[in-house]
């Protein structure tokens, strides 16, 4: 559904079928806009009102719906922070959480952060006192923040995927933005991430349209780089192993393209996919599924999937083939120092105001 979908929202068609569609969906996003709209305004205007923290607050962010590599960069940061031993917990929604209460960016934080904390709660200030004044942390880190402006933060980063970092050019459900082009004027730090998978005028053109929204803005060049294959007891191997390989992908994210893509930059062999909706709960009838189509596959030797899917497969194989996940890390391209030296000024803030 997501990859139809995606196929719909970039077509340049001019066929009566594609117009009229798309022409729904855009008359279905106007209440949206609205929404966001009269929401920014409320916030700009301080007719809703903005609760600081008294320790510094970061927030990892984006300006569109599905995958541009927020729980890398949350982990980027987090080890960051660690290494200057400064405690840190990680807050966020939770949105498709399990019967557990927990969804797949926590599960796969813990395995990656197993010394960071994770909040998930609808309730960010809540999930904020219990860090401050219950587990005595001194840097909250804000999943999926950009959009939760209850919260003040002192520094607001925001990522955009190189390879669509505008949603088409539209809001939900027309495209895939969820805030207008010139909500970037709030942000500090814009990292475009997956960079690697551009060329360089793109990433020239992309950032010359961002600083053309806000010229003051920092820019960082970031890529999302293949570590390792892991399974679900932990075990490792190395990338290497991949090579020559014909294997099956298996993801429920939000931009499924760029794990099918870094697969085959490996040197894997794709002979199947099986995607799911971004953060899908696997169940007995998807693992058959995916049983299936391997089976069908062309003498299919591993299945892969992402870190989050594996928290929530959690089995080694599948009908004998060996599940394999790809663990990722964000790497930093260009703009390090600048990304530093704001960090840096993040922990030699001074508090604002205290939770009420």
């Amino acid at each position: 559904m997501f990859l139809r979908l995606d196929e719909i929202l970039a077509s340049k068609s001019n066929s009566l079928g594609s117009i009229a569609l798309k022409a729904m969906l855009w008359c279905a996003s106007q209440p949206y806009t609205a929404a966001v709209t009269l929401r920014n305004w409320a916030f700009d205007r301080g007719f809703k009102k903005t609760i600081r923290v008294e320790i510094p607050v970061v927030s990892v962010g984006n300006l569109t719906a599905g995958g541009t590599g927020k729980t890398p960069t949350v982990a980027f940061l987090a080890k960051w922070f660690r290494a200057q031993n400064k405690r840190v917990a990680i807050l966020s929604r939770g949105y498709g959480a399990g019967s557990d209460g927990r969804n797949d960016e926590a599960k796969e934080l813990e395995i990656t952060l197993p010394d960071v904390p994770h909040l998930q709660s609808p309730d960010r200030i809540a999930s904020a006192r219990i860090a401050v004044d219950e587990l005595g942390m001194e840097l909250l880190l804000l999943d999926d923040g950009f959009q939760h402006r209850r919260i003040g933060r002192d520094l607001d980063i925001v990522l955009l995927d190189a390879r669509e970092p505008f949603g088409f050019g539209y809001l939900l459900p027309r495209g895939l933005l969820r805030e207008p082009l010139r909500s970037l004027k709030r942000a500090d730090i814009v990292i475009a991430t997956r960079c690697d998978q551009v060329d360089a005028q793109s990433l020239a053109s992309l950032r010359s349209r961002v600083q053309r929204h806000d010229p003051r803005v920092a820019w960082v060049e970031a890529a999302h780089t293949p570590l390792r294959l892991r399974n679900s007891e932990g075990t490792t191997t190395e990338l290497a192993w991949l090579q020559g390989k014909n294997v099956i992908a298996v993801c429920g994210i939000g931009n499924p393209l760029a794990f099918l893509k870094t697969i085959e930059t490996l040197g894997a062999h794709l002979v199947g996919q099986v995607i799911f909706p971004d953060h899908h709960l696997f169940n007995a009838g998807d693992i058959r599924e995916i049983g299936v189509v391997a089976n069908e596959a062309t003498n299919c030797e591993a299945i892969l999937c992402t870190g989050k899917d594996l928290t929530k497969i959690g089995v080694t194989n599948i009908d004998r083939l060996p599940l394999w996940s790809l663990d990722i890390e964000l790497t930093i391209v260009s703009g390090n120092e600048i990304l530093e030296d704001r960090l840096r000024d993040v922990l030699r803030s001074s508090p604002n105001q205290s939770l009420e």
